[in-house]
């Protein structure tokens, strides 16, 4: 079993992105326009009412793709400190619940070019549209270096993939030139799905995570909840699109083991579980687990399944319920010094961990959009306690981001160079790292469109300019390395794809009119549902309202 120090070291689980941003008159600058005056227009004019706070994010989108598109494309990300590419999908190894830590994913099959497509389509960019939909027919989904990740594959490329093919088929259909392009995102997504699915062929039904395609062999390693319970909505949707319903039988296989845990320790709470799972035996191997990397995205798709289809999985909406009351019972936190400040800790067996992660603030919006969906004012509530705790660990810090992991012990030691950020935010920092996330400003997101108050659109710009004004560097937006130094303590060199599918739709989807029918939130009443990257999928018989 895994102790809280292994997670901890382990579980920089779940790698997303968020961004920065140029506004409009940022990109009509010179070539030789020093960035210090760039972002010093940005902070100045940040709350002006002159400032396009949507087309803002959208020109970011276009410097971000610009230079993965001249450095990077069609390899999977941009460096934009060295203006080169890398095809090492590191991200994989923070979000895999496995624990085994392997160099596992090097595809190179354009991670950031297919997790930008939905993001082009919802910003109605139809040249960048028409360029990833000519890379997708191109793609070898058989020629790899090494493992594939079938967790982070299936988020990433089928959810991208589905999700523009739903676009395309319905509103957004007037942004593809080529028909047969449109075509081959369903087709390509069969073909992917038909390499991926020997993962499945387990005693139980729990699939492998790490695939070897040369020899359709596999790294015999425990799984994870969030690798197996995040699988269901882009299988699904790809059965139901597909006509070949196999694919949902697969991903829903698993779930018999899920919501009927073995042995009983995997639950210390009602509808709360351990994160290591043997597909051999159906077996967990721990007790850890919470709203964190590693477990988070199982607890976001229970509830997410129900929207996607109702009356087929009324059940996971049941066991959403009883993991959401436990988390409420059970896990909720204040650190000592600020009581009215909500988290929800993490626990190993029954005792808690007064920690979390960056990762862990996408609990606001779940919480929000599950209170919507079932007529539930206290979820609705409670979400809203988590997105304000969240947002504290943002203006606490000196760039104004929130940092990677954060405790608040009562015991915890208070470091000299973080004393002004534990008086505003009663935590610690424990690693200071900003990875490009999406989770804050994802549930500010979700607040908005729940409580249409626009303080939420507000703290989104907020968190997008300080965002800006810290990572972005050479051609493109970068991981740093302290967001409690000044300017963020260095780069990492390195632009997520994630930041195109997530941190800049949810900046701009929170920051336009909102009557867009694939906007969610809308009170129980969507005709979409966004994956856990933040691909929006049509929900059955949606899509129109």
């Amino acid at each position: 079993m895994f102790t809280s120090g292994d997670w901890f070291n382990m579980a920089r689980l779940h790698f997303f992105a968020l961004g920065a941003v140029l506004l409009p008159s940022a990109l009509a600058l010179p070539s030789n326009e020093p960035l210090e005056l760039v972002v010093n227009n940005v902070e100045q004019r940040q709350y002006s009412e002159t400032v396009d706070r949507a087309q803002a994010v959208v020109d970011t989108f276009k410097i971000s793709w610009e230079g993965y598109y001249k450095y990077a494309f069609p390899n999977d990300e941009l460096n934009p400190v060295t203006n080169n590419f890398s095809n090492s999908r590191s991200a994989i190894l923070f979000r895999l619940a496995s624990f085994n830590l392997t160099n596992c994913c090097r595809n190179g099959w354009g991670a950031s070019a297919v997790d930008a497509l939905s993001t082009a389509l919802v910003m109605e960019e139809k040249e960048i549209v028409n360029q990833i939909l000519a890379h997708v027919p191109t793609i070898n989904w058989s020629k790899t270096d090494i493992e594939v990740s079938l967790f982070e594959t299936t988020i990433r490329y089928l959810g991208g993939l589905i999700s523009g093919y739903d676009f395309l088929n319905g509103p957004l259909a007037h942004l593809a030139d080529n028909k047969d392009q449109v075509d081959a995102l369903l087709a390509q997504s069969i073909t992917l799905a038909n390499n991926l699915s020997y993962a499945f062929e387990t005693p139980t039904g729990i699939p492998w995570n790490e695939l070897i395609f040369s020899n359709r062999s596999n790294v015999n390693a425990p799984n994870g909840l969030a690798t197996v319970g995040t699988l269901i909505l882009e299988w699904t949707r790809l059965a139901d699109l597909s006509g070949n319903e196999t694919y949902a039988a697969l991903a829903e296989k698993s779930y018999e083991y899920l919501l009927n845990p073995q042995p009983a320790f995997g639950e210390p709470f009602p509808g709360l579980l351990g994160m290591s799972i043997d597909p051999n035996t159906g077996l967990f191997k721990d007790a850890l687990g919470g709203w964190i990397g590693g477990a988070d995205s199982y607890y976001e798709y229970l509830i997410k399944m129900y929207i996607y289809d109702p009356a087929r999985f009324a059940y996971l909406k049941d066991a959403w319920t009883v993991a959401a009351d436990s988390s409420i019972k059970y896990l909720t936190s204040h650190p000592k010094t600020k009581p009215n400040v909500t988290f929800l800790a993490y626990f190993n067996g029954t005792t808690l961990r007064e920690r979390s992660q960056h990762l862990a603030c996408f609990d606001g919006g779940n919480f929000i959009l599950a209170g919507q969906t079932l007529g539930n004012q206290t979820y609705i509530d409670f979400g809203l306690a988590l997105v304000d705790g969240c947002r504290l660990t943002y203006t606490s810090t000196a760039t104004g981001i929130g940092a990677e992991q954060f405790r608040w012990e009562s015991n915890v030691t208070v470091p000299a160079n973080q004393a002004a950020y534990f008086a505003k935010s009663g935590t610690v920092i424990s690693d200071p790292t900003y990875n490009l996330r999406p989770e804050v400003i994802e549930s500010y997101y979700y607040a908005y469109r729940a409580t249409k108050d626009t303080k939420y659109q507000d703290w989104a710009w907020e968190a997008f300019v300080a965002i800006n004004s810290t990572t972005r560097v050479g051609s493109g937006y970068s991981s740093i390395n302290d967001v409690n130094a000044p300017g963020g303590g260095g780069y990492s060199d390195f632009q997520e794809s994630f930041w195109f599918a997530e941190v800049l739709k949810y900046s701009y989807l929170i920051q336009t009119e909102g009557s867009e029918e694939w906007q969610v939130g809308d009170g129980g009443r969507d005709t979409w549902v966004f994956n856990t990257e933040a691909h929006p999928v049509r929900i059955v018989g949606g899509g129109k309202k």
